[in-house]
């Protein structure tokens, strides 16, 4: 992990901290379950794509766009980051198990709990102090410089409930990758789709959001296939012709994508409310744009509805860095690069 805080130039930055955290109360030494790394002094990269203009990327999204990016090309499944969830550019730790599955084991989800704990106690503490005026010590000066991001924000405002924001999340670079080289046998089929029903081909890469292009994908909310349809979903957008179940075919399920964004956008009336739907929910987007209007970052920074959670705040977002990296995969997975593209298979 050290040598990805060379390449994206965080060394000083994580210099700094560890020398603000020198003469902390020392922190539980790790448990030989995960390896811990300091907490990585993320910061938003400059996007280098192409934009085509359809869809906006407001400066105030861009903390959490280099996330999302971080969670598909730079951390992977050995890795979890203990965060804020609403300011994503807070990240309290990294840890890095030495050996991981598919999942991880009942030991390392507990050394995770574990340390999700450890820093909702601190910044329980830091709170604390800051609402009775009391002196903060070395520990919890360093708990704020990583609250605030090393940025100048309201400290007092983000302390207030920050140890009930705390989620982890793991890194999906494998599945990301995978995702490419699957997604690379439909591409130009699924852009043709998109193309042929009057929408932004790019649309195409929204399956790396919904199942990293698993056409078997199962969700606990009874989604399935590729684009992760419900069974009332598919029955409108793609009805059943015979026995077999057309969410499980990439190309059917595809087809019923085009006409669900076709039909939202039409209600909602911009892309990022229209993508956030595909998560959310066509009459939850219009609830949200009755009371913001088209102020997109207002609702994702000021919805409090309580099925707005962490999924919806981010999907759009979501969708932004996988577009960005499945657009130019030689930049984040130069492995793939040369095979990516499957002649057979990709043509229109």
């Amino acid at each position: 992990m050290l040598s990805a805080y060379l390449r994206h130039g965080f060394l000083p930055t994580l210099l700094l901290l560890l020398a603000a955290c020198g003469h902390q109360t020392p922190a539980p030494k790790p448990s030989p379950v995960g390896i811990l790394h300091p907490p990585n002094p993320y910061r938003a990269l400059p996007d280098h794509t192409r934009h085509s203009g359809v869809f906006p990327r407001p400066a105030a999204l861009e903390a959490q766009v280099a996330f999302w990016r971080n969670v598909y090309a730079t951390w992977g499944r050995a890795v979890v980051v203990i965060h804020d969830d609403r300011y994503l550019d807070t990240i309290y730790e990294v840890l890095e198990f030495p050996a991981v599955g598919e999942s991880l084991t009942a030991d390392q989800k507990a050394w995770v709990a574990n340390r999700r704990s450890y820093w909702q106690d601190r910044l329980y503490a830091l709170e604390t102090k800051l609402d009775t005026g009391t002196a903060l010590d070395a520990e919890d000066r360093a708990t704020a410089i990583l609250l605030t991001g090393g940025q100048r924000r309201d400290l007092r405002a983000m302390a207030h409930n920050a140890a009930k924001r705390i989620r982890s999340q793991r890194g999906m670079r494998e599945r990301f990758r995978r995702g490419l080289e699957i997604g690379a046998r439909y591409e130009a089929r699924f852009r043709k789709i998109f193309r042929d029903n009057g929408l932004p081909e790019e649309l195409a890469y929204l399956p790396h959001v919904e199942s990293s292009f698993q056409a078997a994908a199962r969700s606990s909310a009874g989604a399935v296939g590729i684009w992760q349809f419900t069974k009332g979903a598919a029955e409108k957008f793609m009805p059943v012709n015979g026995a077999a179940d057309p969410r499980l075919d990439p190309i059917a399920s595809t087809q019923g994508a085009a006409r669900y964004l076709k039909y939202a956008y039409a209600n909602i009336g911009n892309w990022p409310m229209a993508i956030t739907s595909y998560n959310h929910g066509i009459n939850g987007m219009k609830r949200a744009r009755g009371r913001y209007g088209h102020d997109f970052m207002r609702m994702v920074e000021e919805y409090d509805s309580p099925l707005f959670g962490f999924a919806s705040r981010n999907y759009y977002a979501e969708f932004l860095a996988a577009r960005e990296i499945a657009s130019q995969p030689e930049r984040y997975f130069s492995e793939l690069a040369p095979g990516l593209q499957t002649p057979a298979e990709s043509q229109p």
